[in-house]
Parts: C-alpha cells; sequence; structure tokens
C-alpha cells in the first residue's frame, strides 16, 4: 500500500458545495480522476493531479525552504470527520493557491535540494524511504514541476485546490 497526495481543482461554487456535502464532494473527486485517467491530460490542463509518492519528501524540501503554502497537507479543513485515505481532506482557497504557484514558480527544484543531503531524508524517515540511493532526490523533480504547472492553471483560472492523501 503506498500513500500518495492528491488534488483536485474546484471552482468557487464546487468548493462550496464540497464544504457543504463531503460525500457529494468524494464521489466528484472518483468522477474527475475516472474520466482524467482515460485522457491522461498534462498537469496544466488537468483538473486531478497526484504528487505521487513524492509527496513527503516534497513536503520536507518545502518545509526547509520555509514556503509560504502548505500545498503538501491544504491548509483549511473540511470533512473534518471523513477519511479519504489517510485523513480527512482539506483545501486551498484561490489566493493562497495564486500565492502557492507564484512561490513555486520562483523556487525551482534544484534551488530546493541544494545543500540537501539524503541523510538528512532518511534521518527525517521521509516516506518512502531509500534515500541513500545514487540520484534519489532527483525523484521529485517531476513531480514538483507538475504540481507547479497544475497549481499555475488553477491560479489563472482563480480556482481553489482540494488536498489529500490516499
Amino acid at each position: 500500500m503506498s500513500v500518495i497526495g492528491e488534488y483536485l481543482r474546484v471552482t468557487a461554487a464546487e468548493l462550496d458545495r464540497a464544504i457543504q456535502d463531503p460525500h457529494w464532494a468524494l464521489d466528484f473527486v472518483e468522477e474527475v480522476r475516472d474520466t482524467e485517467e482515460e485522457t491522461e491530460s498534462a498537469p496544466a490542463e488537468a483538473r486531478h493531479f497526484s504528487t505521487y509518492k513524492t509527496w513527503d519528501v516534497l513536503r520536507f524540501l518545502l518545509a526547509r525552504a520555509e514556503f509560504p503554502v502548505n500545498v503538501i497537507h491544504g491548509e483549511e479543513p473540511f470533512a473534518e470527520h471523513e477519511d479519504w485515505g489517510y485523513g480527512p481532506p482539506r483545501y486551498l482557497r484561490p489566493e493562497r493557491v495564486r500565492l502557492a504557484a507564484e512561490a513555486l514558480r520562483a523556487t525551482g527544484y534544484g534551488q530546493l535540494v541544494r545543500g540537501v543531503d539524503p541523510a538528512e531524508l532518511t534521518s527525517a524517515e521521509v516516506y518512502p524511504l531509500g534515500w541513500s540511493e545514487p540520484g534519489a532526490l532527483e525523484w521529485g523533480r517531476h513531480w514538483y514541476e507538475g504540481l507547479t504547472q497544475f497549481l499555475e492553471a488553477a491560479a489563472g483560472a482563480d480556482d481553489a485546490v482540494l488536498v489529500w492523501l490516499d
């Protein structure tokens, strides 16, 4: 079993509905995910995005850089009594999505990993383990760039983003 970072772009009306009706939100997530699995949309075009298992290394690197938005776990709770895999979902309001997109674009992945010793990740028990492998820090680059593109598109559309671990 793997822990996967998950995101869904939602309009203001969809966010309001998700907050009021978390069961609808989970059904909506599954519907969008199923539809997009068939089309394999690029991150900038997708409504659903996953950071796969890189969520924790990205969390570690972004926290180390004192990133201004919690893009890994979301910031505002909703459906607090629901479990979407590994706890309840959270969300980012459109203004936080814009800030996150700007900050991600301004902070390249190379900048995040500069000076990081893989032993730090092992010591911090960053999921998944195996940070002593050569090039292990490069593993997160693809998903970081995808997350950046995804959040930039969401910001451009003035969307909010649901965030959860599955």
